[in-house]
């Protein structure tokens, strides 16, 4: 049973953001499930800091400023102790500014690692420097890729991340045909007809979910996968299944969330993971595992500091804290966790993981 510190009714209140429509809803049920059992581990101890969780999910797949204008309700009555969840950098900005640095904000997914990000908003995924940009290099080192093309949703984090990319080549032109399109897009016509795709080497996706999944269908059947390899950091098991087995060959996928069974504690976290859901859970995929550990990750730095204030965890955060506990991240870098970021090759609907970067 908890052994909890204070009265069962002094709860933690914990948002979760997460999209339960639009294309980057096919990932929902994979993190509320293992946020669920994050929450779950962490009340059968000492809860955080004395006090149990009491988790809200919020849907994170509308505009930015329906969501922000949700999460300013919630934290209107004073009982919100912090934020996280997945969900798009769009929506994260709308709600950082929403929140104003009243509570810690862990983003669990990848970031652009913006130079005005607001007070409080800790960054649990990686920057593009740290993982699309090394796993090109990889690419260029080991297949020959020179030239590229990007196929991005219209919002800042695919833009920041193929500037990223762009500003590490050494000829920017080597880009040589980029474009954007609306999140829920279902027709990638234009960009598999473009003549100037067939002049690249790899393709870099920068889409959220059922999109990337789309394109990923209509890429193999224009027949282009056994001449040109493709690149993402968007992509996870629920992707691969979405697209299913035959549109993932020769789909190279960037992140620091693998679950890897080949260790010991992916084998211990696959099984509570599955003791905790059933038979039949969603799977524990690389973005639901973001979610997991990014509280855990808050749990160990409210141990550490004795407190959710800000600036408190902030000054914590910035003393060099080294990190212990069930995440792979394992210090910050100003307000940016750092860890080791891996790359994989789709196998089917599962990843091969191949290399660290």
């Amino acid at each position: 049973m908890p052994n909890f510190a204070r009265s069962r009714d002094e709860t933690i209140e914990i948002l979760s953001i997460v999209p339960t429509q639009g294309p980057g809803g096919i990932f929902a049920p994979s993190c509320t499930a293992a946020i669920d059992l994050a929450v779950d581990e962490i009340n059968s101890g000492t809860g955080i800091l004395g006090r149990e969780i009491q988790l809200t999910t919020i849907d994170g797949g509308r505009e930015p400023y329906e969501v922000a204008a949700e999460v300013e309700a919630f934290l209107a009555t004073g009982m919100v102790g912090a934020i996280t969840g997945w969900h798009t950098s769009a929506v994260r900005r709308a709600v950082a500014e929403a929140v104003d640095a009243r509570v810690p904000y862990l983003y669990a997914t990848d970031h652009e690692g913006l130079a005005d990000e607001r007070p409080g908003v800790l960054l649990v995924g990686e920057h593009p420097d740290h993982q699309t940009v090394p796993a090109a290099a990889w690419m260029a080192r080991e297949l020959g890729v020179r030239r590229w093309a990007v196929i991005g949703n219209d919002y800042i984090w695919p833009h920041r991340t193929a500037h990223a990319l762009r500003r590490s080549l050494p000829n920017p032109a080597d880009i040589i045909v980029e474009q954007y399109v609306p999140l829920g897009t279902t027709d990638f016509g234009d960009f598999l007809a473009d003549p100037a795709l067939l002049l690249a080497d790899a393709v870099l996706i920068l889409m959220v979910g059922a999109d990337t999944a789309r394109f990923n269908r209509q890429f193999t059947a224009a027949g282009l996968p056994t001449v040109m390899p493709r690149l993402s950091p968007a992509v996870d098991e629920n992707v691969l299944l979405s697209a299913g087995p035959s549109a993932n060959a020769n789909l190279y996928v960037a992140s620091s969330f693998f679950i890897d069974n080949r260790t010991s504690e992916g084998r211990s976290r696959h099984a509570r993971y599955r003791r905790h859901q059933g038979q039949f859970a969603p799977a524990l995929t690389t973005f639901s595992n973001s979610t997991y550990e990014a509280l855990h990750l808050l749990n160990t730095l409210a141990d550490a500091t004795g407190t959710l204030d800000v600036d408190s965890i902030t000054a914590t955060v910035g003393s060099g804290l080294a990190l212990d506990g069930p995440a792979t991240r394992r210090g910050f870098l100003g307000n940016q966790a750092v860890g080791p970021a891996h790359l994989a090759m789709a196998n089917g609907v599962d990843f091969d993981i191949i290399d660290t970067l």
